[in-house]
C-alpha cells in the first residue's frame, strides 16, 4: 500500500451536520464507499442515530466516547458553520473538509486563519467536493462511482467539482488509477490552495504524476507555475483550466473567485504562465489522459 495524502484507511470522520438532509445523505454514501464515519454532531440531537452512527450534541462528547477521530466533515447551515469549524478546531480534529456554501467571507476569512494558527488543515469551504484516496477512504460528495481502482499513480488537486469527476472518470476509464482526488472549493478564500496540495504530492511516494485542475479568475496557478519553475517539482505536473470561453473582465458564473484583473488570472495568463515552466496545459478534459500518458511509459 503506498501512502496517499489527506486521507487514508487511518482516516476516522465525524458529521458535522448529520442529521440535515445533505449531511445524512452524504453519510450514508461514505459509508458506502467504506470511509470510517465513526460519529455524528447536531445539537439538541444527542442520543439518535443516523445510518447506524451514533449522533453526539457536542464535538468534545463525540471525541470522548470515540478518542481516534481525526477528520471532520462540515454540512451545517452557513449562519452556523463558522461556529462549528471553531468547535472542531479546538476540539482537536486535524482535517476539517467543508461543505457547507455561502460561509460569509469574512467568517471564511477568520477561521481560515485560525485554522492555519493551530496547524489545522482546511478543505474548502464551499463550493469544494472534498477529498478521496480512491477506495481507502472519501470524505465528501464525490461520486462513489467514479472512484473504483484502488491507488494509482495520479494525484488531481481541482478548484471546478464538476470538472474534477470528469476528469477523474476519463483517467479511470483508461485504466489509471488515482492516489488522491482533492477539490479544494472555488472561492477567493480557501483553507488550503493549489500551491499547498502540489507540495503534499511531491511528497508523497505513491503520487508519480500531478494533475492540476484551475479556473480563471485569482492567481493560483500564477503561483504555482513560479514555485514549479524554481525547480521544488520534481513530478510531471498537466494541467486543464476551466473558463477558457469567459470574456476579459468578466466574471465566471457564480463563482465569487473568478474576477480578472491586471492580466492576472485570465485564462491566457495562466495558461502561459504553465507553458513558460513546460507544464502541458491540456484544451479538453479528455485530452488530459492524452498528457498524462504520454509521461507513463
Amino acid at each position: 500500500m503506498g501512502m496517499a495524502i489527506l486521507v487514508n484507511e487511518n482516516t476516522k470522520v465525524l458529521v458535522q451536520g448529520i442529521t440535515g438532509r445533505e449531511g445524512s445523505r452524504h453519510t450514508e454514501y461514505m459509508l458506502q464507499y467504506g470511509t470510517k464515519v465513526v460519529a455524528g454532531v447536531t445539537p439538541g440531537r444527542g442520543g439518535q442515530t443516523v445510518h447506524g452512527v451514533p449522533v453526539f450534541d457536542t464535538v468534545e462528547e463525540a471525541l470522548r466516547k470515540f478518542p481516534d477521530i481525526n477528520t471532520s466533515i462540515i454540512f451545517v447551515p452557513a449562519q452556523f458553520a463558522a461556529d462549528s469549524v471553531y468547535e472542531a478546531i479546538d476540539a482537536g480534529i486535524k482535517l476539517i473538509v467543508i461543505i457547507t456554501e455561502h460561509i460569509p467571507i469574512h467568517d471564511a476569512l477568520r477561521f481560515v486563519n485560525y485554522a492555519k494558527r493551530k496547524g489545522v488543515t482546511i478543505i474548502g469551504p464551499p463550493n469544494c467536493p472534498g477529498v478521496v484516496s480512491p477506495l481507502r477512504s472519501k470524505v465528501g460528495i464525490l461520486p462513489n462511482h467514479i472512484y473504483t481502482k484502488s491507488g494509482g499513480p495520479v494525484g488531481i488537486v481541482s478548484r471546478s467539482g464538476t470538472l474534477t469527476y470528469e476528469i477523474s472518470y476519463h483517467l479511470t476509464q483508461a485504466g489509471i488509477g488515482q492516489s488522491t482526488v482533492v477539490g479544494i472549493g472555488g472561492d477567493p478564500i480557501i483553507g488550503t490552495d493549489t500551491l499547498e496540495v502540489v507540495k503534499m504530492f511531491e511528497e508523497d511516494p505513491e503520487t508519480k504524476y500531478i494533475v492540476v485542475i484551475g479556473e480563471i479568475g485569482g492567481t493560483m496557478e500564477e503561483r504555482l507555475a513560479k514555485y514549479i519553475g524554481s525547480g521544488k517539482v520534481t513530478k510531471p505536473v498537466v494541467a486543464y483550466i476551466s473558463g477558457r470561453t469567459a470574456p476579459p473582465g468578466k466574471r465566471m458564473g457564480g463563482h465569487a473567485g473568478a474576477i480578472v484583473s491586471m492580466g492576472m488570472g485570465s485564462y491566457e495568463s495562466k495558461v502561459k504562465a504553465f507553458q513558460e515552466v513546460n507544464v502541458p496545459v491540456a484544451r479538453t478534459p479528455t485530452e488530459v489522459v492524452k498528457l498524462i500518458k504520454q509521461y507513463i511509459r
